[in-house]
This record gives structure tokens, sequence and C-alpha cells, in this order.
């Protein structure tokens, strides 16, 4: 049964932070503190939570008994749990539950483990396979790694945040199976958004081939999220070009470390990269299709 007694504090409230913020509180947490370095953004979510809308990571874990983050990158990571910043999370970490989310490098998962483990807390990766929607419906597919005992206690949590709530391993394996679940996905963006540009230059209408699709060995999870998407040009953010290139980039580093080459997820990697670099990096990976319909290149 979750303890909805336990103050949960957020470092991060993007749009996935915020609905698993408001999630919680639909499920008679206590959202105690929310921080974002853009301050508009945490005061205008604290007003709707009644929460705190914090200064800094350290004030958030010192007034929450669990502190969940989803920030963007490795270097966001770093930041907050600065270890000799008296501003980071490090500052309350005592006693403290950390669930990270985001997604990040293996190995900065295991650092942060062993740093928060020092300072006398615990920490979680909690990593996420879904999207803006499932945040806020509680549907996530959780991919979880650290100990079994720090796992069995933030499982409240997280059964009232996803649907699918799994153990992996130690520290740094539920990352690892991430970057290959994003690795994957990518690629079949990419490749998707390729077979509806030729189809599209070869005058095939694309409500059939995508019907077509769905019904052969084509089909995929991205034909149902992004193919409609990709054939109306409706870009609107859910999993960002920019985000989608920084994954990618993890499994490659991670395939580079195993003496593995991927050549089909470093031509996706390229292609997400170019998008940045025409500035559309903040679109929805679905995008990759601007670099594939002829009239639109």
């Amino acid at each position: 049964m979750a303890d909805t007694k336990a103050r949960i504090g957020f470092v991060g409230v993007g749009r996935m932070g915020a609905n698993m913020a408001r999630r919680l509180k639909d499920h008679g947490y206590r959202i105690a503190a929310v921080q974002d370095r853009h301050a508009t953004t945490s005061q205008s979510l604290a007003l709707e939570l009644d929460s705190e809308a914090a200064a800094s990571p350290a004030r958030v874990a010192e007034i929450s008994d669990i502190v969940i983050t989803v920030v963007s990158d490795d270097a966001a990571m770093r930041d907050i749990y600065a270890e000799m910043d008296s501003t980071s999370l490090m500052a309350h970490a005592k006693d403290r539950l950390f669930i990270n989310c985001a997604t990040l490098t293996p190995a900065l998962h295991i650092d942060i483990e062993q740093a928060v483990e020092r300072r006398g807390g615990a920490a979680l990766e909690a990593c996420m396979a879904s999207s803006i929607t499932q945040a806020r419906q509680g549907t996530l597919y959780l991919m979880c790694g650290g100990k079994q005992n720090v796992f069995n206690r933030a499982r409240p949590v997280l059964n009232s945040l996803g649907t699918i709530v799994r153990y992996i391993g130690p520290a740094g394996e539920a990352a690892t199976v991430k970057a290959l679940v994003n690795m994957v996905m990518n690629s079949n963006t990419a490749a998707l958004a390729e077979g509806l540009g030729l189809g599209k230059a070869l005058g095939i209408d694309l409500t059939l081939l995508r019907e077509v699709f769905s019904q052969t060995g084509a089909a995929s999870r991205v034909l149902e999220t992004d193919g409609e998407d990709m054939q109306l040009r409706a870009h609107d953010c859910y999993f960002s070009a920019a985000h989608a290139a920084k994954d990618s980039a993890i499994a490659l580093d991670l395939a580079k470390g195993a003496s593995l080459s991927l050549p089909l997820a470093q031509a996706t990697l390229n292609q997400y990269r170019r998008l940045i670099e025409l500035g559309k990096g903040d679109l929805d990976k679905s995008a990759v299709a601007e670099l594939t319909f002829l009239d639109r290149l």
C-alpha cells in the first residue's frame, strides 16, 4: 500500500515531471516542493499543487522524504547532485530516497548511487519508456536499476506512476536497457520516415500505405505513434529530436565500449543531428520525416 504520508519533491518539472507530480497528487501524495531551472515553470506548478516552489535542489531534499528527478541529460544531473555544492541535492541526502527518471549514461547512475549512499541516502534509477500522456495517466513503463531493497522501498510510488514497473538489476543496468530501447525506437522512426518519404515520391497515397504497413511486416509501435504525424507534418513534441540524438549517442558509446559497429544506429544518429543543425531539435522525433520528403527539403 502506498504511504501517502511521504513528502515527495520534484526536481525538473517540464512536461514529464509536472504530469508525474500531478498524478501523485491525484493519488493522495503530498507534493512538498518542486524546482526547475525555469523558475516560472516551478512557480506555476507549485501554485497548482499547493507546494513550495523551491529555490534550489537542496531545498527540495530538505523538506521531502522522496525526491524524483526528471532532468534532461548528464550535465544537468551532475549539477543537481554536485557533491561540493550547498545548493545541490547532496546537501540533504541523508535518509532520503532519490528516484532518478532521466535517460542518462549508465556510469552516471552508478556514480550517483555511490555518492548518495556515502551521504546516508538511497538512489534508484527508474527509466521511462513512455511519454507525456502516460505520465499524466499513470501508465508509464518503468525500468528500474539499483539495489533490490531500494527498489522495494520505492515500489509503492512507482506503482502510482506506471502500469509496468520492472526491476532490471544493479545500478546502470536499467539505463543500459533504456538506451537500447531508444536506439531501436529511433532507428525504426527514421526507417518509417524513409518508407513514407519514398512512397510519397512515387505517388502512393500515404494513408493507404500506412494501412498496408500496419497489416504487414512493416508494422511497428512507431507506425502507430508517428506515422500519421509524419504524413500531416504534425510534430508537436512528445519526445524531441534532440533527445533522440542524445539517447542514440549513449547507445553508440556503449557499442564502442563493446567493440561493436552499429551502422544503422549511426546513420539514425546522423539524421537526428542533421535536424538539430537545421534548428529543428525541439520538434518531435517524427520530424525526421522532414529530411526524407522531397517537397520538404
